[in-house]
């Protein structure tokens, strides 16, 4: 496997998820932001308006690509034509980074539309990581792995997910996407000590960080958490935040948004709240 340059991602200002209400804004206003992040699924079309829109996009910011569909904890493998639309994409676009979840969403040859959990134990573990570096064989670079939201546990697990993360990287080679919205969701609603999660994950490990709202549900009188990107991020949130970047220092931080989206504005204002508390002012890199 090819070890590409250190990205320089985490020396930019933060970067914002883009979605196709607000490509048009992008381009004509652009903002200040270190890098866009974009779905990986949403760009795999050889034709039509969304690749001519990415490549725009592309000569003006980085452009990290986030999937949603490789179903890494699959343990039929990871679908061959699926990977091969990845490896196509990222030829075209050159991505600072890529990214991927900790969670399976396919069997049978069934598309789930969800990121459904995984145990934390050695099986799966071995599942994982032999998925992991397929991907990372076929790209020929290293991807980086976001920890999931939960809901429930599971009642057999062999670690916890702060170690099932750090083995993986370990065997591997890949990285971390720490979101951190997702670390309180997960201690929220399965209660487990966020300072003893941080203080688990290796601190060369993260190389980005996600921060996003989420979406609290009434369900037989107790709140739930979702994690619905949905929100303004939680106040909770922001000071786990500053914890993460006392724990792993000053790392690319992306702010997601993926439903009822807001104006551009809105994203900016949180994107430059994360600039502020890393000491960074807002930044606008052009790539070309």
């Amino acid at each position: 496997m090819t070890q590409l340059p250190d990205p320089v991602l985490a020396q930019t200002g933060t970067g914002i998820g883009a979605r196709l209400p607000h490509f048009d804004e992008i381009l004509e206003t652009r903002p200040k932001v270190g890098f866009l992040e974009v779905h990986s699924e949403n760009f795999f079309a050889a034709g039509g308006p969304q690749p001519v829109y990415l490549e725009k996009l592309r000569a003006l910011y980085p452009i990290s690509l986030h999937g949603v569909g490789l179903s890494l904890g699959s343990a039929e493998g990871v679908n061959k034509a699926h990977l091969q639309k990845l490896k196509s994409l990222v030829g075209r676009i050159n991505p600072a980074l890529i990214s991927e979840h900790l969670s399976w969403s396919g069997t049978g040859g069934v598309h789930l539309p969800d990121l459904l959990p995984l145990p934390m134990t050695e099986e799966a573990l071995a599942v994982i990581a032999r998925n992991i570096d397929t991907v990372q064989d076929a790209l020929q670079r290293p991807i980086l792995i976001e920890n999931p939201s939960a809901y429930l546990a599971f009642v057999e697990q062999d670690m916890t997910e702060a170690e099932f993360l750090t083995e993986l990287v370990n065997r591997t080679g890949c990285s971390l996407l720490l979101d951190v919205n997702n670390i309180h969701v997960s201690a929220h609603n399965t209660e487990f000590d966020t300072d003893a999660y941080l203080e688990g994950i290796p601190a060369d490990a993260v190389e980005e960080i996600h921060l996003a709202g989420y979406q609290v549900n009434i369900v037989d009188g107790e709140e739930v958490f979702i994690d619905a990107h949905n929100n303004r991020v939680y106040p909770a949130v922001w000071d786990l935040y500053e914890k993460a970047l006392a724990r792993f220092g000053d790392t690319a931080t992306l702010i997601e948004w993926d439903t009822d989206i807001p104006a551009l504005s809105v994203l900016l204002e949180e994107a430059h709240k994360a600039d502020a508390l890393r000491g960074k002012e807002a930044t606008h890199v052009r790539t070309a």
